[in-house]
């Protein structure tokens, strides 16, 4: 589990097919600012809201391996370039953001990312399946960052992101066509499982 709090912005640096025969990419990743002293091998880090496995470490850089369905059903991970990095919570962590599992719910586009004062106005469409589970003033998770929705209108929601945010993660990057990373509140998710359950 994660909290969406960003802790550092990694670089995707090399990605290399693994011969398995199942079409798996690996992943090198320098870790800029996030301490790898506490990272074993088997250890969960997300990289833009994808839980991800170590499976190599050297120096400041981890290495991951990503399958095929992953890939599909992601951006920002088949080509070089920042990511969003996050380890995984553990028990005694604050709770800064709200409860992430790191597995991609479906892929939005940035429809408007305009400057309001410092800040910057975010306009997402989400996949049309994953309307229902977003609320105005309700979390979701865009690229790993816990954020909370100012505004929604059927599959659209608008965001607004502070100078801290734009610059701590990958966000301050995007415009209007950008792909994102959405993953929906586990609560929401939940509460429809419970009320559509039959005996």
């Amino acid at each position: 589990m994660f909290s969406g709090i960003i802790a550092a912005v990694g670089q995707i640096t090399r990605i290399t097919p693994r011969d398995d025969g199942a079409a798996t990419v690996r992943l090198t990743i320098d870790a800029g600012q996030l301490g790898l002293d506490d990272v074993g091998l088997g250890d969960s880090i997300a990289c833009s809201g994808v839980c991800l496995t170590v499976v190599d470490r050297q120096d400041n850089c981890f290495s991951v391996d990503v399958s095929p369905e992953s890939l599909a059903c992601t951006v920002g991970l088949a080509a070089p370039g920042p990511v969003n990095l996050e380890k995984a919570l553990r028990l005694a962590d604050r709770l800064g953001g709200h409860l992430v599992s790191g597995h991609v719910d479906g892929v939005g586009e940035v429809l408007r990312f305009e400057a309001v004062g410092d800040n910057r106005l975010l306009a997402v469409r989400a996949p049309a399946a994953l309307a229902r589970y977003i609320a105005r003033k309700g979390s979701i998770t865009v690229d790993g960052v816990s954020l909370t929705t100012n505004s929604v209108d059927g599959a659209s929601f608008t965001i607004n992101l502070i100078p801290h945010t734009l610059e701590a993660t990958t966000l301050g990057g995007l415009q209007a066509g950008s792909r994102v990373n959405l993953e929906i509140d586990l609560i929401a998710r939940y509460c429809e499982r419970l009320l559509s359950h039959e005996e």
